[in-house]
């Protein structure tokens, strides 16, 4: 497979799959996402700068009073960082944390892997009557944004882009995954497994429903964006494979790092 990942054809997916479950305010320097019911959700409350920042004492200044207004932490999420240093360096003047993110990309090779799966696991479709088992599960989750992760899970599972997917252990529910679908492309999304079941191979299970899942829907690109390297390693293992690298550099004034909550 021989595919050349644009950032800005990454971002625009991205950018379909924020405004499922926040609002998108557009600037002539970015952007605001916001979503208010979900406080301490980062993804859901941050600015967004792709393009390189002109002046960047005043965006940090409307960024700042837009989000305290709201009683937010102000954040940013910034792009193509080897033009952003000017307002990288104001951003640490102005008393915020920085860290560089690095974040593989993935696409699925298209080829379902047969393998012998277990009898002892069911997965079904997340509904009205077992979405709260699917939502526990995934508050369990640091990575996820923990008990922060519950009013978007309710937001995407109303939303017709998702499908979210609960997987179960002789009866006990103990992973979950989703499909966000815009149009012939899809990104698995909220990969999650419970700490006393994890070891035991049941994201590779997901993973195999979930290309057959996207194979039946008349999916054309897979993709998968790995939030470690050794995660990256993992889903290589069942066809995905690492066609670029986005680096993000995460701005925030309080709070924090997604390094530190990722435990990395």
């Amino acid at each position: 497979m021989n595919i050349v990942v644009n950032l800005m054809d990454v971002l625009q997916l991205d950018d379909v799959y924020l405004q499922t479950f926040t609002r998108k305010e557009t600037k002539s320097w970015g952007a605001f996402f916001i979503n208010e019911n979900s406080p301490d959700y980062y993804s859901a409350n941050h600015a967004q700068i792709i393009e390189p920042c002109t002046d960047p004492t005043a965006v940090i200044a409307e960024v700042k009073e837009f989000y305290q207004s709201k009683h937010l932490v102000p954040r940013f999420y910034i792009y193509q960082l080897e033009q952003q240093q000017k307002l990288v360096a104001e951003l640490k003047k102005e008393g915020f944390g920085f860290e560089e993110l690095p974040g593989a990309v993935q696409i699925w090779d298209g080829k379902v892997r047969e393998t012998e799966h277990r009898t002892d696991i069911t997965i079904e479709l997340v509904t009205k009557e077992n979405a709260e088992v699917a939502v526990e599960i995934e508050c369990q989750i640091d990575e996820l944004g923990g008990e922060s992760r519950r009013n978007t899970f309710y937001e995407e599972f109303n939303h017709p882009a998702f499908a979210h997917y609960l997987l179960r252990v002789n009866g006990t529910a103990c992973s979950t995954a989703c499909l966000f679908i815009e149009g012939k492309q899809a990104r698995i999304e909220s990969v999650a497994t419970v700490p006393e079941f994890r070891g035991q191979g049941l994201i590779g299970e997901l993973i195999y429903f979930l290309q057959k899942e996207a194979r039946s829907r008349g999916i054309e690109q897979l993709w998968i964006l790995p939030i470690t390297p050794r995660v990256e390693k993992v889903y290589e293992r069942y066809g995905f494979q690492t066609v670029g690298e986005i680096i993000t550099g995460h701005a925030f004034l309080s709070g924090k790092s997604i390094k530190e909550i990722q435990g990395s």
